[in-house]
């Protein structure tokens, strides 16, 4: 018989009235089974002490509402609405145990706005800022449709996925900068602590230093500015990098570009924003979103500025009557199997659903091209690490071997 685990759970009863407690069961999956047998609706089922897996919060930092947060509170609003609870009770338990400030505040105003008389997803579009055009698009077109349940499920499905990818590329991303930051730190201490102490000792030798080796002592003589510089530098150009992605779509569309050109991560951000394009796309229209608007969301929604070039030159090519393939063959942003599959999918009547595969597969692609990114990078940063160190060891002792050879002379 497999061991139990202790699950900590919150649920909603039969009454409506939410419960916490705690479950015990062999996995996540057989405890949320076990609340459902005793007609109870999971919101939401972790295994009790893990700790590590609890996201660092850090003051002053805690406003910004995570993708994370998201995707519970979609999957949580879908769960409630599919049960048959009614909106304002759903958005009210929701606005109850949500922990994200900034999400909070939004849920409490969008209650208050509904109970008013005003749709879910106009209450939603004003406060764009957290909610997605994606989001807010599926639930006006669930609204339409009369299926808002259904829009909910897919759209807390599509978050966790985009959620999932997010942290495996983060993961992969990981190493490479700690890795970096361990550097950075050894070049500091050698250059305050280790480089002073050859000094003196090449000074009590005499003789003329190498210029590399005089460049190493120049720059720890200039270690209280350059530091500080270096950081100044390094958060004001991280800010001005931010701010011009937000707000200039010239600089968004040269950086995208770069990032697809890029030696090593090119290939990654190609599949990502491929997942993410088809993904959404296929999303929308399975929820009955028009083609053209559908195309202007997916266009702001996949995070790359070259696709929100081409879904404008898409949407003016399905004004005119051409199917949406034919417009995306003009782009190289979109491979031949993606384009292969939306013809398919024209000709069919079954275009979300070739959608549907053509995300799936770049899922696949992506976590394979994380996974082999994460094996190849690994031995590339040790190297590099290996290198500025050893370079700075030999620049260190070149003037020994002069000293050493004036001491032979003599």
């Amino acid at each position: 018989m497999p061991a139990t685990k202790v699950f900590r759970y919150s649920s909603i009863d039969a009454t409506g009235q939410r419960t916490k407690g705690t479950v015990e069961a062999p996995n996540e999956a057989a405890a949320t089974q076990a609340l459902r047998q005793r007609g109870e609706t999971p919101l939401e089922v972790a295994e009790a002490g893990g700790g590590l897996d609890r996201d660092i919060k850090i003051p002053g930092l805690g406003n910004r509402v995570k993708l994370k947060d998201l995707a519970i509170f979609a999957r949580q609003f879908a769960t409630m609405t599919s049960s048959g609870m009614s909106l304002l009770r759903s958005l009210a338990i929701l606005e109850e145990q949500t922990s994200a400030p900034a999400l909070k505040k939004a849920i409490g105003e969008i209650r208050a706005e509904v109970s008013g008389g005003v749709a879910l997803s106009t209450a939603m579009g004003r406060h764009d800022r957290i909610f997605p055009r994606l989001m807010i698009a599926m639930i006006r077109a669930g609204e339409t449709g009369g299926m808002i349940d259904r829009a909910l499920e897919q759209i807390a499905d599509s978050l966790e996925k985009d959620s999932a990818l997010r942290s495996k590329i983060k993961s992969a991303m990981t190493y490479p900068a700690i890795v970096l930051s361990f550097t950075f730190l050894l070049i500091a201490a050698v250059l305050i602590f280790i480089v002073p102490i050859f000094e003196n000792m090449f000074k009590n030798l005499g003789g003329q230093l190498p210029a590399i080796t005089q460049f190493l002592v120049d720059a720890s003589h200039n270690m209280w500015w350059i530091g500080p510089l270096i950081l100044v530098v390094g958060v004001s150009s991280s800010v001005t990098y931010k701010r011009q992605m937000r707000v200039s779509a010239d600089f968004r569309l040269k950086s995208d570009r770069l990032k697809l050109k890029m030696p090593v991560f090119g290939s990654l951000f190609r599949k990502l924003a491929m997942s993410r394009f088809a993904r959404n796309l296929g999303l929308l229209l399975n929820v009955g979103v028009p083609v053209m608007q559908a195309l202007a969301v997916v266009g702001e929604t996949t995070g790359n500025e070259v696709i929100n070039i081409a879904m404008k030159d898409v949407q003016n090519a399905v004004r005119d009557g051409q199917p949406m393939s034919s417009a995306m063959r003009h782009h190289d942003i979109f491979p031949a199997m993606v384009t292969q599959m939306v013809e398919v999918g024209e000709e069919s009547g079954q275009i979300s659903q070739m959608l549907d595969k053509v995300a799936d597969f770049y899922d696949r692609e992506v976590d394979s091209a994380a996974e082999s990114l994460t094996a190849s990078i690994e031995p590339i940063m040790v190297l590099v690490m290996g290198a500025v160190v050893g370079g700075m060891v030999i620049c260190l002792y070149l003037p020994m071997f002069t000293i050493y050879q004036n001491i032979q002379s003599n």
